[in-house]
């Protein structure tokens, strides 16, 4: 059996941060929000896609309103269902539901109090249009307003 190397001759598990980058900055005034982590893009060769989706619905949503939108959006962003929708309802936060796709999967929220919201955050390894889930989900739930965020 091969001997093992000293800890010293291991590589280190964290790298540096590359000298042509800036460090992370500490907030310069006092009430300024602090940088949490300096994000990079640690996996460019790997397509990944997130998108939140908030808005008013003209209705009280209910767990299978949640199910039927989940199973919809698979169809809209052309994505392969392994998991159909769960639901789950909480007395003191209102409905949350979850589908697992191939290429990752959405989660959906409804709170009915202290108003009736939704927000949907979808995370993705295969392309979509995020305006087409906008649009889609501006028509299914009927929204007085709808704002969207992709990242």
């Amino acid at each position: 059996m091969p001997a093992r190397p000293a800890v010293d001759q291991l590589p280190p598990l964290v790298t540096a941060p590359r000298p042509d980058e800036p460090p992370p900055r500490l907030p310069a005034e006092p009430n300024e929000r602090p940088l949490v982590l300096a994000f990079q893009d640690l996996a460019p060769t790997i397509h990944r896609q997130r998108l939140v989706v908030e808005g008013y619905p003209t209705f009280v949503i209910t767990d299978e309103h949640i199910k039927e939108y989940l199973q919809k959006l698979s169809v809209v962003t052309d994505m392969i269902t392994i998991i159909e929708p769960v639901t789950h309802v909480s007395e003191m936060y209102g409905w949350a539901g979850w589908i697992h796709w191939e290429t990752s999967g959405a989660h959906f929220y409804s709170w009915e109090r202290p108003v009736e919201f939704f927000s949907v955050d979808i995370y993705t390894c295969k392309a979509f249009d995020p305006q087409v889930v906008v649009e889609f989900t501006r028509e299914y739930f009927r929204t007085t307003e709808i704002v969207a965020k992709e990242f």
